[in-house]
């Protein structure tokens, strides 16, 4: 195939799995092994973390006027009734920040992970099943927080806590670990949605740098990875950023709106389908 369609297909992979609940990690890997890609290759490595990066700028281009909002009414709220702990903008740090305490110290752990089919499989078999039963547990209840801003310290941990277990679990999925968390919070959907959103803008850009960081600059004892660039190597790794970027911008506005209407159940079914495609062929996908 040849590598600048394959470019784009990665980026419309990349743009249309990072916001859903279903695993861009696992969508991702699946695609570059059909493409028969060398993915132990630094320069494959560099333009994974680049197409990622595509998609944080489209959800930072999306949520901009409610970034500027929440900026400019810190830290007292829209209403009034909110505090240095209690801001949307704190609330999400501090989710932030559990995250990244516990992923960093369990990367140990995710390490061994992040290559094994069977894990990423079998994380997104009980991440769909955990997924739809919170889903129609959540729908027959009544939520105790429809905004963002009405949102509690104790709901910020809890999903910051929850989401860093996708980072232990490749395949979980970062969205699907903070909606599903938030609904057992008592946000209702929408809500649990936007703080997912919100979330993932530092989460995201942070990992994005510390992956390529790792990359470029490994640590005591390691090798540095050599990227050769050429200009078809540039054209390429701007067509992944470029696709990435734009569909993922139609994915945000879609996915709001669908999960409004319709909930989770059809992301949750999904997930549980593919998951047991890769349990049945993983190992000939792990091969190709």
């Amino acid at each position: 195939m040849n590598v600048y369609l394959q470019s784009v297909l990665l980026g419309v992979v990349e743009g249309l799995t990072e916001f859903l609940p279903v695993s861009s990690t696992a969508h991702l890997r699946i695609t570059e092994a059909l493409m028969h890609l060398p993915m132990d290759d630094a320069y494959w490595k560099m333009y994974s973390i680049v197409i990622q990066a595509g998609a944080i700028f489209a959800l930072v281009l999306l949520y901009l006027k409610r970034i500027v909002d929440f900026i400019r009414t810190f830290p007292k709220g829209e209403g009034g009734d909110r505090n240095w702990l209690t801001h949307p903008i704190s609330l999400t740090l501090i989710a932030f920040a559990f995250t990244s305490v516990l992923a960093l110290a369990l990367r140990k752990f995710s390490d061994k992970n992040l290559g094994s089919i069977t894990a990423m499989a079998l994380a997104l078999v009980i991440g769909g099943i955990v997924m739809w039963v919170v889903d129609v547990w959540a729908s027959r209840s009544e939520p105790n927080t429809t905004h963002v801003e009405e949102m509690g310290l104790g709901q910020a941990i809890w999903i910051g806590i929850c989401q860093s277990l996708s980072a232990v679990f490749p395949g979980l999925s970062r969205s699907m670990s903070t909606i599903a968390a938030g609904q057992i919070a008592s946000l209702d959907r929408p809500s649990a949605l936007e703080f997912s959103f919100l979330l993932s803008i530092p989460t995201m850009l942070a990992a994005t740098a510390w992956d390529l960081k790792h990359e470029i600059m490994p640590g005591h004892g390691a090798v540095a990875a050599h990227v050769v660039m050429n200009s078809q190597r540039w054209v390429v790794l701007a067509i992944g950023f470029l696709v990435s970027f734009i569909v993922a911008l139609g994915v945000v506005e879609w996915f709001l709106a669908w999960v409004r209407r319709r909930g989770f159940t059809i992301f949750a079914v999904y997930r549980i389908l593919i998951g047991i495609a890769l349990l049945v062929f993983g190992s000939h996908i792990a091969g190709m």
